[in-house]
């Protein structure tokens, strides 16, 4: 340890090593600090690291209490220009709480005036997560819970109903042995040190932003060594690596599962979520084996009592979209050129250019050519056009939902389709008013897609069934899972709470009529299955989940990648009849997308595979 008598250069002068405060009760034991709008005096403590807009300070003095952070954040553009990790400072200051926006969770700063520089050179060892500390910060735990965010949310991140209260207002104590937000708040500006780093997806954004999580006990962990969505758990033990303080850029080719160097940084709350920023870039060590899955084991037999079904959300797919060859691989080689495909996200004829053009016949019909120059099945499809603008989705692109079939195994059962006004309807027989037609009830289905129904019937006249293509409403308007409302806003889950009853009472009222009737349903609920949308779509319908029924371990149920976790919007449920056939080799999971480099990409989504029994009972 070196001491020094004066730096000129800051204007500071040598002080005595003694302190009137700590850190600790700066930050205290809640999310906002006790002192927040007052000043203080006497604060020592060691500079752990720097950024471009201010320096973190760790106490000397370390409580021992698990509720409290040892480290601040001090924000000043000048004060630490010639401070360096190592040295000690004592100062004087104000407390302030900061946040971009009324979403997100305020971070407690520090205004430091009157620096003083104690001491240089002194050992800054950071914080290893997933041990116990003996004496850096005091005697602590420090491995995040795995399953529940907050104490306000009543066991149940996706409770119903959100936002029922405010991080901000109840400033509630921090329990960070079982709460993942509290946790993290517990360590708000601490240097930490993650060992064992696992990459939870491609990076989350233009700037490298990687979620992960570290060598430390996790839940809901999938055979790819992601963290998959489960009920009341959705991985708080996850966190998400932010820009590096030295300027250097994160890796931008991670993928899911890939093995990253250990990364030490500061925890920080950062834009909804808390982050390392880490002193340097990580990089990538190793990626997972092989880079893709195997394609699915189900094939098309094009019999009623094994037919090959498949559902594939294509992403905003317009005429000569650079995916064609992918998505083309996809569905021949990968789910085994099924019998029937329901699409999603089919863009008009003139992509997202917005000029009345609603008409997706280019859109289709050049998807199907290049299948039947890749398989020589003479695929068709089937749609109903949009009336334009009114279905939600890029403006001008007109998405709706779509199948493909192959017109040598199936057909529609006495075709009479429906136009973009024409709402369908169960007549006696079981049949349809419109074959194919789209479920509508306004205003449920304002500014979204409307489910297409269907009725088919196998070649060979011995299997009957119906088919609804669904696509609700996006999550868009929800906020962070680490926000400030909770338990946070599952945006749009109002309007797909309607879809579900409007949607499943038309199902119902076809099993209705024929118990044994052939039904499937699949396609993007945007919801997950445990949530009160789902929940309530199969109490109405009467229909099964095909995960449940199939047998699919719950955390191999996903589809999606979406911040810290991988996460199944995409479903598709079957009526009685069917479910009592369905073994458990008999639906899959393609995992094409949630697996792939960037550049391997074809969706958003993963499409899904079922050999099903729709023969007449």
């Amino acid at each position: 340890m070196k001491f020094f008598h004066s730096l000129p250069t800051l204007g500071l002068i040598l002080a005595p090593c003694a302190s009137a405060i700590t850190v600790a009760e700066i930050t205290g034991n809640k999310y906002l600090s006790p002192l927040s709008r007052s000043t203080f005096t006497n604060l020592t403590g060691l500079v752990t690291a720097k950024g471009p807009n201010g320096l973190w300070i760790r106490s000397t003095r370390p409580d021992n209490n698990e509720q409290t952070s040892e480290s601040v954040y001090l924000f000043s553009r000048t004060v630490g220009t010639n401070l360096t990790a190592g040295d000690i400072i004592k100062l004087d200051g104000s407390v302030t709480e900061y946040r971009s926006s009324n979403a997100y969770l305020y971070l407690t700063e520090v205004i430091p005036r009157n620096v003083q520089l104690v001491s240089k050179g002194n050992p800054v060892t950071p914080v290893v997560l997933g041990t116990r500390t003996t004496g850096i910060i005091g005697n602590k735990d420090v491995s995040p819970p795995t399953e529940q965010y907050s104490g306000l949310d009543n066991g149940d991140v996706f409770g119903v109903p959100n936002n029922v209260s405010r991080i901000s207002q109840v400033n509630p104590q921090l329990d960070p042995a079982r709460y993942g937000m509290d946790f993290w708040e517990s360590l708000s500006g601490e240097l930490v040190t993650i060992k064992g780093v696992t990459a939870l997806g491609r990076p989350a954004n233009t700037f490298g932003d990687q979620w992960v999580y570290g060598n430390w006990p996790v839940t809901g962990k999938n055979s790819r060594g992601g963290l998959t969505v489960t009920d009341r758990d959705s991985n708080p033990e996850t966190i998400i690596v932010g820009s590096p303080l030295d300027g250097t850029r994160n890796p931008n080719t991670t993928k899911l599962g890939d093995s990253l160097t250990d990364i030490t940084g500061i925890v920080q709350y950062n834009f909804g979520f808390y982050s390392i920023l880490p002193l340097t870039a990580p990089s990538v060590m190793s990626s997972r084996s092989p880079a893709l899955p195997p394609p699915a084991t189900i094939k098309s037999k094009g019999r009623c009592n094994a037919l090959s079904v498949a559902d594939y959300n294509i992403e905003n797919f317009a005429p000569g979209n650079s995916r064609i060859p992918l998505v083309v691989e996809h569905i021949t080689t990968y789910l085994g050129a099924p019998s029937i495909v329901f699409l999603q996200e089919i863009q008009d004829d003139s992509g997202a250019t917005n000029n009345g053009v609603v008409d997706a016949n280019l859109t289709l019909s050049g998807l199907t050519q290049a299948l039947q120059a890749r398989t020589g099945i003479p695929y068709d499809f089937v749609d109903v056009d949009p009336v334009n603008n009114a279905d939600g989705g890029q403006p001008g692109g007109n998405i709706r939902n779509a199948y493909l079939f192959n017109p040598k195994e199936v057909r529609l059962y006495k075709p009479n389709p429906g136009s973009s006004t024409d709402a369908n309807a169960v007549l006696p027989g079981p049949s349809l008013r419109f074959n194919p037609g789209r479920i509508d009830a306004p205003p449920v289905f304002t500014s979204s897609r409307k489910p297409l129904v269907a009725q088919w019937e196998t070649l060979d006249g011995k299997g009957n069934f119906f088919t609804v293509n669904v696509h609700w409403t996006s999550k868009g308007g929800s906020t962070s899972l680490q926000g400030d409302p909770r338990p946070p806003v599952n945006g749009g889950i109002e309007n797909r709470n309607a879809q579900a009853n409007v949607t499943g009472s038309f199902i119902s009222q076809i099993l209705a009529q024929d118990k044994n009737a052939a039904v499937i349903a699949a396609g993007d609920f945007n919801e997950f299955a445990t949530v009160e949308p789902l929940k309530r779509f199969m109490q109405i319908s009467g229909l099964q989940d095909l995960d449940v029924v199939s047998g699919i371990p719950e955390v191999e149920r996903y589809t999606y990648t979406f911040g810290s976790s991988q996460q199944q919007l995409d479903h598709m449920y079957v009526s009685p009849s069917v479910a009592k056939n369905v073994s458990k080799k008999d639906y899959e999971h393609v995992h094409v997308n949630t697996w792939a480099a960037e550049e391997d990409v074809a969706s958003d989504h993963d499409p899904t595979v079922a050999s099903l029994n729709v023969c007449k009972r």
